[in-house]
């Protein structure tokens, strides 16, 4: 690990200026053509191979390094918060998965491994995880991981399974005045949705949340709307109750349309996201490997009930082994997507988390290559992934 440690290290400050840099020109979800640049910039000048554009994306990345036959992949996020600018700490996350990449590139040779930085936009609305793995760039990883910051370090972090969805009502217009019986008013299809929905509250599952906004609630006051959008999140704890939610917030939406004599349609904006399922064995690694750097993580029975909200990586822990440990950095109080989230992502308590991150994920893979029976283990994982997907 030395030799791993003495890399990042050396790269400290080119990592700090790295999340910093991104952290003062937040891009958004598919748009983040600069942070691209900014981190395929040290790995291309050690030698990494970087092909951009993957998955038909243009803001995806993988960046590689070595041949051996134990693929570690490490997710780099760099999409930001709409007017709150990286109010998630995905500069954080993208420094840290470089550092952690250049640590690992010094014993690929030594561990038979191939070091692969991926790219991943569009986690906060796209999901582009999800679609770089129906593009088959996760094929060959045999162990996926992430840091992710937050408040508090929390190793086996759980999050929720979600989908994320447009609800569009047609109706017809008219003179709100002069002829409103003519009008079939999309407005009021909202809003019998939204009071259904919140009366449906009282009754979910532990787990189950709902929530929303209206996209579109009409053009003027003097027209009926003929068209009126909700735009809502429904989270479960695992798919299976995230499929019951969806069951139950359906009928509120055709009630809402039933009622006002509209019609309606329910639209899936990006893909579904899974709950988190974290490896055992990397868990343990990790949670080693940060408490040596001084990290007090939480206990493990608290964790679930810090669940993070939801994430992509949740699909690919779901078909690879893998691992999202948030780690903590000074907030002041504040949590993710709050404006003093973003102000604290570039503090120093945001610098340490940066170069811990990397430092406790080039560790944990180096720690899991080099038992024997947890990397067979993982091999094993891969070769039957593949041969499934055959």
């Amino acid at each position: 690990m030395q030799q791993s440690d003495a890399a990042i290290k050396a790269a400290v400050d080119e990592l700090i200026d790295l999340s910093h840099s991104i952290h003062a020109e937040p891009e958004l979800a598919f748009e983040e053509t600069r942070s691209v640049a900014k981190a395929i910039a040290p790995l291309a000048e050690r030698g990494f191979e970087v092909t951009t554009g993957v998955a038909e994306l243009p803001t995806a990345f993988r960046a590689s390094f070595g041949s051996g036959p134990l693929t570690v992949g490490i997710c780099a996020e760099y999409d930001a918060l709409p007017g709150m600018g990286h109010a998630c700490g995905h500069n954080i996350i993208a420094a840290s998965a470089v550092g952690a990449a250049l640590g690992l590139a010094e014993v690929a040779d030594a561990l038979g491994l191939t070091v692969l930085v991926l790219g991943t936009p569009a986690e906060e609305s796209g999901g582009g995880k999800v679609l770089m793995l129906e593009h088959g760039v996760f094929d060959d990883v045999a162990m996926a991981m992430m840091v992710h910051p937050g408040p508090l370090d929390i190793v086996g972090a759980r999050s929720l399974a979600m989908a994320d969805l447009a609800i569009e009502f047609h109706g017809r217009e008219a003179h709100a005045s002069a002829a409103p019986e003519l009008g079939r008013n999309a407005g009021d299809a909202v809003t019998v949705t939204q009071v259904a929905l919140g009366l449906l509250r009282q009754h979910l599952q532990p787990g189950q949340q709902l929530h929303g906004i209206v996209g579109d609630g009409g053009v003027a006051p003097n027209i009926v709307p003929g068209r009126a959008e909700l735009l809502y999140y429904l989270r479960a704890v695992d798919s299976a109750s995230l499929d019951d939610l969806m069951r139950r917030a359906s009928a509120c939406f055709e009630a809402g349309a039933l009622a006002t004599g509209c019609t309606h349609e329910i639209r899936t904006v990006a893909p579904t996201y899974t709950e988190l399922t974290p490896d055992p064995a990397l868990l343990f690694a990790y949670r080693e490997q940060i408490t040596g750097l001084g990290r007090v993580p939480i206990a493990p029975e608290l964790e679930a009930q810090r669940p993070l909200g939801s994430t992509d990586m949740g699909n690919v822990t779901n078909v690879i082994p893998g691992i999202h440990p948030v780690i903590g950095i000074d907030a002041g109080g504040a949590v993710t997507h709050q404006p003093g989230f973003a102000a604290a992502s570039v503090n120093a308590s945001a610098d340490r988390a940066v170069v811990d991150g990397a430092l406790a994920l080039a560790r944990t893979a180096i720690t899991a290559a080099g038992d024997e029976d947890n990397r067979d283990r993982l091999l094993q994982r891969l070769v039957q992934r593949q041969e499934e997907s055959r």
